[in-house]
């Protein structure tokens, strides 16, 4: 049978979610989890990767397992066994076709920034500390350049290996909550390090502290012309969507994030 779940963690102590050698993953420590309650098939197949610092409120896997066990055995026992980092926050059924990566049609990261006069020392671990003057407006201008489909070369990452380079960002949004700043992306897919380099980008335009606009940089189809990569810690992989399939929705409310956080994703 198989099963599909949406999983949040924190990114902190992790390699990055996929499975590595030697190397702590969020995909290892699900599977420990899931084979602690019944055996897994094979491994589990997962909606987005996330780097190394990288959050998630909404990772989707799916996995099978020829033993026999109710959702609720299976979603006590799995987050018995997982470390706090990490928990399942839902788990359901799924068609014995569906795939978390090749089945989502979008899917949508958030990046935090702080713009406080001082280092925010509890929440280090979960924003990017921005000590320059931003101008939200331009920000705003300058991200509409990157709506629609377009190749976006100049926002990938050197360790990138993906072949085509067209992706599509049906929205970008930048919102302000005292000071916090959340630039929220929903695309189809994602080269390596694009939401990073897009945030980076933008608060190097927004600061003055680059010159090229961003059209120009989207244009010119290079990486060196767009701004430094933002940092990892930031970044939270919101949860993808599909065209055929409902996952159910958590019903958690997280006191911090959810001020800052589009949870109606």
């Amino acid at each position: 049978m198989k099963f599909v779940g949406a999983c949040e963690y924190d990114g902190s102590s992790f390699s990055g979610f996929q499975s590595q050698k030697n190397a702590r993953s969020v995909q290892g420590a699900l599977e420990k989890a899931i084979s602690s309650v019944g055996r897994l098939t094979n491994k589990i197949n997962y909606s987005g990767r996330t780097d190394a610092g990288v959050h998630s409120l909404g990772q989707v896997f799916d996995f099978e397992s020829v033993d026999s066990r109710t959702i609720d055995q299976w979603l006590r026992g799995i987050n018995s066994a997982l470390p706090e980092s990490i928990s399942v926050t839902s788990l359901q059924e799924a068609p014995k076709d569906f795939h978390s990566r090749f089945d989502a049609i979008k899917r949508t990261y958030a990046y935090i920034i702080y713009a406080g006069p001082t280092r925010p020392i509890f929440l280090k671990d979960y924003v990017l500390w921005e000590k320059n003057k931003i101008d939200i407006d331009l920000m705003k201008h300058e991200a509409s350049f990157l709506l629609g489909t377009h190749n976006f070369n100049s926002f990938r990452g050197s360790k990138c290996t993906a072949n085509n380079p067209v992706r599509t960002i049906d929205s970008i949004e930048i919102s302000v909550k005292e000071d916090f700043i959340t630039v929220t992306v929903t695309a189809n897919a994602y080269l390596y390090n694009m939401v990073r380099i897009i945030v980076g980008t933008l608060l190097e335009r927004s600061s003055g502290r680059l010159q090229t606009g961003m059209q120009d940089i989207l244009k010119s189809e290079n990486r060196v012309n767009a701004g430094k990569t933002a940092q990892a810690q930031g970044l939270f992989f919101l949860g993808a969507e599909y065209k055929n399939f409902s996952l159910t929705k958590s019903t958690r409310s997280n006191s911090f994030l959810s001020l800052l956080l589009p949870f109606n994703q």
